[in-house]
């Protein structure tokens, strides 16, 4: 983990960064709880801005704080960080969820990983979660710009892969199509795609409402790293958080498709 977090350190110089609204003074995330003992992991896109700060816009600090950043490490670039800053990031991405973790994102999506028999938080911690970009950006994904979104799929490159590579990770959740798609653009692997009756959202506009599709794939390789080993990849292409009308019905169902599905590969 110091080598992969090493080389995500060493991106945060260059010069295109600003162009990207990576927060500069934050961290990058490589994990969100423990990988070194994770047989579980979700996947998003990007770390969110209230990792790091507030809602008035302030870093979050005290026992607010969740992540490190420059002024926490007393540093005051990247480039000087060493070795006991590296454990000092992996240390609070390890404890993240024995803290002030950002439960209004997590929990929910805890509910579906739950039904694997982990979960990110308790004496069930086998779960974590990951991004394909593990740097914050100081606006939400969907406000960047369409340029924005391929310099940082660029930036993060291989992260994903080596990160995984020396894990315990046998399945991993993608949340929400733009995830599903995403994966799928920077791994080159295509998923089985199905549709899924029971999770239909119901829309008063939209006859028949919105489809629901399960993602399924298996992966040896992401972004030309050899893994070492096979991971289940299953997905969905509703968001749990942020997709609007997603009923309890609906994410009970998808928690269900992932436990029967997962069976195959956990314990």
């Amino acid at each position: 983990m110091h080598a992969a977090l090493s080389t995500l350190i060493a991106r945060l110089s260059r010069p295109s960064l600003s162009e990207m609204e990576v927060i500069p003074w934050s961290c990058p995330v490589p994990s969100f709880g423990d990988l070194s003992c994770s047989t579980v992991s979700t996947l998003g896109l990007n770390p969110s801005n209230r990792e790091f700060l507030d809602p008035a816009g302030n870093e979050l600090d005290g026992p607010c704080r969740r992540l490190h950043t420059l002024r926490s490490l007393g540093l005051s670039r990247w480039s000087d960080a060493g070795v006991q800053h590296l454990e000092m990031i992996l240390t609070s991405c390890r404890e993240y969820f024995d803290k002030n973790p950002y439960d209004g994102w997590f929990k929910r999506l805890d509910y579906i990983v739950s039904g694997t028999e982990a979960s990110y938080y308790g004496s069930s911690r086998k779960a974590c979660h990951l991004d394909l970009i593990p740097y914050a950006t100081a606006r939400k994904w969907t406000e960047l710009t369409q340029r924005q979104r391929s310099l940082l799929l660029a930036m993060a490159g291989d992260a994903l892969g080596l990160l995984l590579r020396d894990s315990a990770v046998r399945l991993l959740i993608l949340n929400g199509n733009s995830v599903v798609l995403k994966f799928q653009d920077a791994t080159g692997v295509k998923l089985d795609k199905r549709v899924m009756p029971d999770w239909c959202l119901p829309r008063r506009s939209l006859r028949g409402g919105v489809r629901g599709f399960a993602y399924r794939g298996v992966v040896r390789n992401v972004s030309g790293v050899n893994l070492k080993h096979e991971i289940l990849v299953l997905g969905f292409n509703h968001n749990i958080q942020s997709s609007f009308g997603v009923t309890t019905g609906v994410v009970a169902a998808i928690r269900k498709w992932i436990r029967e599905t997962a069976s195959e590969v956990l314990p």
